[in-house]
This record gives C-alpha cells, sequence and structure tokens, in this order.
C-alpha cells in the first residue's frame, strides 16, 4: 500500500508523517519532475524528433506543471546499479529514463537545433541506450536531497545539462530548448519537484519496513 504525502508546491504545506531521511533523499527507483530554477521550466520529453541534427527523440522545457510526459525515472547505469531505497550520492553516475516513451536522457556532439549548443535528445528503446546515457549528478553534499539545486553532468562530453531560454515554433510551441553547455551557471541549476518517490532503505533506518512506494502530488 503507498504511502501518501500531498505538497501544495505554492505554500509548501505538507500532510502525512514520514521520516525527516525519507522526504529529502533522492532513492532510486524514483520517479520525478526536475524543474530548472533560472527558467522556471520542466525537464520533458514526447514522441516528437528533431528535424535536424541526430534526428532523435526530441528533448525540451515545459511550463506546465501536470504534463505527464515531464516524468523521469531514476535509475542505475549498466557498471553501477542504484540499489532500491539507497540515496543518491553525490558524483554517482544515473540514467534518466522517460517514462512515457522508455528513452534515456542522452547527449553527443551534434549541434542544438536553436542555440547550437550540445543536443539533448532521448535514446533507446525500453530503457536501454549506451554509454551516451550516463549523466554524473552534482550536487553540494554527500546525497542528492530534494530541496537541494543540483547540477548534471554529462559523463562522456563532459557538459552540464541546461536551458538558455530559446522557445522552439510549431509543432512543440512555446516550448524551451534543452541543451549541454560546458561551462556553469544558473542555467544548469535544477530542483526535484513532483514524483513517486521511494522510502530509504531499511538499512539506514534501522528495523523498519520502508519497502513501500511514496507518491506525492
Amino acid at each position: 500500500m503507498a504511502d501518501i504525502e500531498r505538497r501544495d508546491d505554492n505554500s509548501g504545506i505538507q500532510e502525512g508523517v514520514t521520516s525527516i531521511l525519507f522526504r529529502t533523499n533522492v532513492t532510486p527507483p524514483t520517479v520525478i519532475k526536475l524543474l530548472n530554477i533560472k527558467h522556471n521550466v520542466r525537464l520533458h520529453s514526447h514522441d516528437v524528433r528533431y528535424g535536424s541534427g541526430s534526428g532523435q527523440q526530441s528533448v525540451t522545457g515545459v511550463t506546465s506543471v501536470e504534463d505527464s510526459n515531464s516524468y523521469w525515472s531514476v535509475r542505475g547505469t549498466s557498471d553501477a546499479v542504484c540499489h532500491r531505497g539507497m540515496p543518491v550520492k553525490c558524483g554517482q553516475t544515473i540514467r534518466l529514463t522517460h517514462v512515457n516513451t522508455g528513452r534515456n536522457l542522452h547527449s553527443h556532439y551534434f549541434a542544438s537545433p536553436l542555440s547550437s549548443n550540445q543536443e539533448v535528445s532521448a535514446f533507446g528503446e525500453g530503457g536501454e541506450g549506451d554509454h551516451l546515457d550516463e549523466w554524473t549528478v552534482q550536487c553540494g553534499g554527500s546525497v542528492w536531497k530534494r530541496e537541494e539545486a543540483v547540477r548534471f553532468r554529462h559523463k562522456a562530453t563532459d557538459a552540464l545539462l541546461s536551458v538558455t531560454g530559446e522557445q522552439y515554433g510549431r509543432p512543440i510551441q512555446g516550448q524551451k530548448e534543452v541543451h549541454a553547455m560546458t561551462s556553469p551557471s544558473q542555467h544548469s541549476l535544477w530542483k526535484t519537484m513532483e514524483g513517486i518517490f521511494m522510502k530509504p532503505s531499511e538499512s539506514l533506518l534501522g528495523s523498519r519496513d520502508y519497502s513501500h512506494l511514496h507518491t506525492e502530488f
């Protein structure tokens, strides 16, 4: 049975009883929405391909809070498994899999369509792609906390997941370009928002059972 915590993102009001550790840490297989703090858009994808560059599935930023195409699953890599309910460490390499299409957040040296920065796409099938799907979580402490601003550095190219405000026309009018840039800035800061969060593993909090899902709206 799911443990429900409701949060009003405008007022910060929370209901329900959960541990402080549970509330704050990102623990796979969490499903989340990620907000670019500078531009107030959520990381988004959909079954629309780029008309240039790689031609792979496009990744954008949207202002909508409710859009289900903004959910991403936090997963381990083929070389570094994320254990269920264990917090993601700062400096750990992960994959972000788009829930609705099963493709992974991906980057490479193609130019992005609007800004000519490094293209970011969604790639693979059923959550399986290649080594260009791997991102390193950059945060200030020991583990990735939900309330903390973090960066995602693409492991293969050393570029940071970013938004700088360029806006698409049709068929995805109003959505912002998401790309990767080598230099850190306010454009590359992200925060965890809505999602389905795993409770911390039992090994972290004694003998209590934290194996079931926690959902936040």
